[in-house]
This record gives C-alpha cells, structure tokens and sequence, in this order.
C-alpha cells in the first residue's frame, strides 16, 4: 500500500450520502473509509484492485448469508 497523505482528501459518502462508506480519489489510488469512524484507518486500491472489488461487491461476493 502506498503511504498516502489523506488529510486534504476530499471524501465522498456512497449510497448517495446515507451509508457509512466514503472514498476519495488521491494520486490515482482510491481509500476508502468507515464514514462514522474517519480518524480510523483507510484501505487504499489501485484502479485495478478497486474495478476487481466494485465486480465483486455488485456480484454479491461479500455479502453477509
């Protein structure tokens, strides 16, 4: 994982604004937080490995049974 500097990142909420995901896009890497913990830790993709989990969230792969 690239050592990123996030403190000026601009964070977007998904689900338009109601779920607790946010992402920023940050020198062509995309992090990924826990919106009601933001001072917690960030996962940060390439576009390659943020394209893989995005297929994967839509097929359904981390879905809870």
């Amino acid at each position: 994982m690239p050592d990123l500097d996030l403190t000026g990142a601009e964070w977007r909420s998904g689900s338009q604004g109601a779920g607790d995901v946010q992402i920023a896009f940050v020198e062509g890497f995309i992090a990924m937080r826990n919106g009601r913990r933001p001072e917690g830790p960030s996962v940060v993709f390439t576009p390659a490995e943020w394209r893989a989990f995005v297929v994967n969230a839509r097929e359904g792969e981390f879905d809870l049974t």
